[in-house]
Formats: C-alpha cells, structure tokens, sequence
C-alpha cells in the first residue's frame, strides 16, 4: 500500500487526512488526520486497505510530510561508503546518531525556504524507514515487524553551522527544511531501489538504497536498544556520495533551482528553493 498525508479545505480551513493511494486516486482513511495518526492503531494496516471514504485525484494533490509530527526523527551519519570516502571519514564500526525535530519537516512539494543566516546549503538524499509497531531491545531478526513501511527523505543540512561544532544538529534541524514523503510504501511492496538527487536536472547523487554500512533493520534494533521505538517514529537512514560540500569548487542550493529527489518504488520529492521570508 501506498499512504500520504492529504491537505485539504474544509470551509476556510486547511486540515490534513490520511489517505490510501490506488493509481491515480486517494481515498480518505475515515477517523484519521494522518498517517502518523493511523499507525498508532495496532490494526492501521487492515484499516488502510478497507478505507473507503471521500475520494480526491492524485494529481495536484496538496501532500504534507507523510508523517508531519513523528515523536522522534533519528538521523544515520556516513552510512554509504562513497560519501564516507568523499567526506574522508572512517569506516564507522558503530553507527553515527543525530536527530531532527519536527519542525524541520515540509511536503514533499513544498518550496524550500534558503534561511537568511546560512548561504551553503546542500542536499542529502536518504531513504527513511517508518516505524509501525513499538519495540525495546528488539533483536535484528525482528526488526522488519517493526518497519511500517519507507518514505523519501531529503537531509538539507547548513554546512556552516553545521561544521561550527564536532555536533551537527544545528546544522540538521532548521525549521522547514526537510521535505519527507511523497507516501509511506509498505515494506512488502519495497525492496531496495535507485536513489538519486538532482538539482535543476543534473544528477548530484544516484546510489542503490542497499550499498550501505548499516542496514534497516540492524539500525531499528541499534536505536531500540538505547530508546524505545513508537509508531510514526522515522529513521533516516544516510545519504550517499555526491553532496554539494564535497565537490571541488563546492556547490550549494542557490534561489529558483529545483531539487528533486527520487528513490525508486518510493516516488519523488520536487521542491522549489526560495529565499526565506
């Protein structure tokens, strides 16, 4: 199944609506605002596939991050060996943790906002795993019945505030700067797939979701061994060689380009980068 998270208008307001995803059709998830909201019911798989409600065309369709409020957002650093090599970094024996907060998150067709304090903006195209069913401890072999499914997820970092310290998280979490989406793909219908990043039509980054140091699932029974892990919560699991910083000269997100960022069976993010108001 494919999940997204609707904005729609209800009189003057704007609400949000989990929907299921059939071809060129989203049916509403009745009793749900989100596809966070539906994923903690312990029975949201069975409720999604007999959905039934009001229907709207999935072209032009307004999309929010498919989860907007996950209670936590658990970031992978130097997870594909070709940007460990590019960055020139380690092998990390162990896995490289940071978080996001929710407000950094944006629809998966929302303009990208430059913010007026940082001019090296880059991009980082990542595969994120959705988390469907809470665990403590879980061991490797069962951590694929705690995967909900996968997601698109684009780790725009601020390359100066994020290298003022050895932590990167102020350069990982600005407001409105991560667009995640366009649906959670459920784990039986993904198996890896091609991920590329491109900036006004030429290829920055294509790397397979699989060349990686730390798989899914060793990652959900990594995180889960130091903190429980809820449904919504989302791990972004590291972004390949060929970011913006590690070009010869380097390059950043400049005002008027596109990024747009794709893994395939997963779908695509496509935002416009603006200046801050």
């Amino acid at each position: 199944m494919r999940l997204l998270t609707l904005r729609t208008s209800v009189g003057d307001k704007t609400v949000t609506r989990a929907v299921r995803q059939d071809g060129d059709t989203l049916t509403e998830i009745d009793g749900f605002a989100d596809v966070g909201a539906l994923l903690k019911d312990s029975a949201w798989e069975s409720i999604a596939a007999a959905a039934s409600g009001a229907t709207h065309p999935a072209e032009g369709a307004d999309l929010d991050a498919v989860v907007p409020s996950p209670g936590k957002i658990i970031c992978v650093g130097h997870n594909y060996r070709n940007h460990i090599k590019e960055m020139g970094r380690e092998v990390p024996e162990f896995p490289t943790l940071f978080a996001k907060y929710q407000e950094s998150l944006i629809g998966p067709n929302d303009d990208l906002a430059l913010p007026q304090e940082s001019s090296t903006v880059d991009w980082e195209s990542e595969l994120a795993v959705v988390i469907g069913k809470t665990g403590r401890r879980i061991a490797e072999a069962d951590a694929a019945d705690h995967i909900a499914g996968y997601a698109v997820l684009n780790d725009v970092s601020m390359r100066d505030y994020q290298f003022r310290t050895i932590q990167w998280l102020q350069g990982k979490t600005w407001e409105k700067s991560t667009p995640f989406g366009p649906a959670l793909v459920t784990k039986d219908e993904f198996n890896g797939g091609l991920m590329t990043t491109a900036v006004d039509g030429e290829i920055q980054q294509q790397t397979p979701t699989n060349d990686v140091v730390f798989t899914p699932e060793f990652l959900v029974s990594y995180i889960s061994t130091i903190i429980t892990l809820n449904p919504g919560d989302v791990i972004a699991t590291g972004t390949p060689g060929g970011v913006g910083h590690a070009q010869d000269p380097k390059r950043y997100l400049q005002e008027g380009q596109i990024l747009v960022t794709t893994i395939e069976g997963l779908g695509e993010l496509k935002n416009r980068v603006v200046k801050e108001a």
